[in-house]
This record gives structure tokens, sequence and C-alpha cells, in this order.
């Protein structure tokens, strides 16, 4: 966000805590890009604040996260005074959860058996979502627009566009079994807390097989879940970096180095394909 909205976005996030008797002496930003996080203390909440067009992604991560702490899932859970609402102050929408403080780094064993818990906790849970494939055919829209990606060179278009329709084909090859799942447990969306690992940043929860998120997470993590079809993990690999890398070329895109990421996102891309 601009420091101009950015401004705007943590008076309503102060206010909002504030009419539901939360004591708020300090609020700072801890993350910034088409949306932003801000630490409110002492009340120790965690507000998430983006402009309005995200109405629907905050409830629907909200519900999300209301029903996976019905099954003691290891994610982040919203504010006790708040609740699973979504709050419309201003020109933006927020919600309101529970702050973690950082604990130690998470081994990687650790890691993957906090993955398993939370597809556990996604299995007992009956939820609305989209499928993966409809994310697919958003990105490979995306870069088949060229006033949606304008500056994304011709050669580069070609290759994500040849990229997703090679992911495409390469699930039609195996029979997966579909469930819910995160849809980006990458380490950024897992926090180290005194509770143990919990996963945050919800509103990507989809559906399909469970070797998409673990694409997401670092090798040595992956080897720790068992029976996974790792060929189909490598497919999921290249999708995660040409969506990245698609995203990044959004002529909206706020995320945090983009230019650094754009050029980065298609070095990576080319690494997992030469691997393939």
């Amino acid at each position: 966000m601009e420091p101009s909205h950015v401004r705007r976005a943590v008076a309503a996030a102060i206010s909002t805590a504030g009419e539901l008797g939360l004591q708020v002496n300090d609020a700072v930003v801890i993350h910034n890009s088409d949306r932003i996080a801000v630490r409110l203390t002492p009340c120790d909440v965690l507000a998430r604040i983006a402009p309005q067009a995200w109405k629907d992604d905050f409830q629907f991560e909200a519900e999300v996260a209301h029903r996976l702490a019905e099954t003691d899932s290891p994610v982040g859970e919203l504010a006790p005074r708040a609740g699973p609402r979504v709050y419309v102050r201003d020109a933006f929408v927020l919600t309101l959860w529970t702050y973690y403080a950082p604990a130690g780094d998470i081994a990687p064993a650790d890691y993957a058996d906090t993955l398993m818990r939370i597809h556990a906790s996604l299995r007992q849970i009956d939820l609305a979502a989209p499928h993966i494939t409809v994310r697919i055919a958003g990105w490979a829209a995306e870069v088949d627009d060229r006033a949606q990606t304008p500056e994304l060179p011709v050669p580069e278009r070609e290759l994500l566009s040849n990229t997703f329709k090679r992911v495409r084909n390469a699930m039609n090859q195996w029979d997966t079994r579909d469930q819910l799942l995160h849809g980006e447990p990458h380490p950024g969306n897992l926090l180290s807390t005194s509770r143990g690992p919990l996963f945050i940043d919800l509103q990507t929860c989809q559906r399909g097989p469970i070797e998409y998120d673990i694409a997401f997470v670092p090798a040595e993590v992956a080897v720790h879940y068992p029976d996974v079809n790792q060929p189909l993990v490598h497919q999921f690999r290249i999708l995660m970096w040409a969506g990245f890398t698609t995203m990044r070329w959004r002529q909206s895109d706020q995320f945090p180095d983009r230019d650094y990421w754009r050029v980065e996102g298609f070095n990576r891309l080319r690494a997992v394909l030469d691997r393939a």
C-alpha cells in the first residue's frame, strides 16, 4: 500500500480494536504489499487490512480459520473478541487475529508433521472451495491478457503459457485423490510459536491433491511426508514458480521488491524446468 493508504488502514485497525474493548497504545506495520499486517499492542492482536475488494477473500479466510479451530488444527486463531467477522472501516476491510511471538527454528520433520496435521483437519470439514484448476486457469488467463500483464515480454509470455499447458496435461496422467488444501503452505506462512508451528494465510484454501501443497515446502521437508507422488510434486513445483512469476507481472502487483522477483521468478522457473 502507498504510505497515505497505510496510515488510514492503521487508523481503521486501531479504531476497530478500540470499539471491541481492546487496548491499543502502539501499532507496528510488519508486512506491506497489496494488504498490510499490523501488530497492535499491548492487546497483542494482529490486524490484517486490505482494500474493500478483498472482502470476500477475508470472509472466506475467517470461515476456514473458524472451522479449523473446531478440529484442533495447527492454525493461527482469530482474536477471541473479534470472531470470524470481517470489519469494514473507511475504504478498508480487516480481520483481527491472535499475535504469536516468534519462537525457535522449525525442524523439517516438525514442518512435515504440521502439514500432515492440517491436511487431516481439512479432511474433517465440509467447505465449498475452488479446485486448483480454477487458479491455474486464472493465471493462464492473465498471461494471455496483455491488459493485465502489459510489461511481460513475448518470449516469457510464451514460456508461462506453455508451462501452464504442460502442468495441466501432466495432472491428467495420474489418478489423484482431491481434498481441501492450505493452498500455499510455504515457510512464510508457517509461524514458529510457543504452541508449536502454526499455519496462517488461509484464504488460499482450495481443493486438489496433497502434492500441490507439498510443492510449496522445501525439499528437506517434503521427504518427511509419506506416500507422495514425487513426479506430480515436481510438476506442481514448476506450477508454483509459474504462478508466482505471473503474479509479479500483474500491472496491479504491489509485492515487495517486485522488479527483483520478476527476474528471479523466471530464473527459478527455468531451473526447476531443467530438472524435469
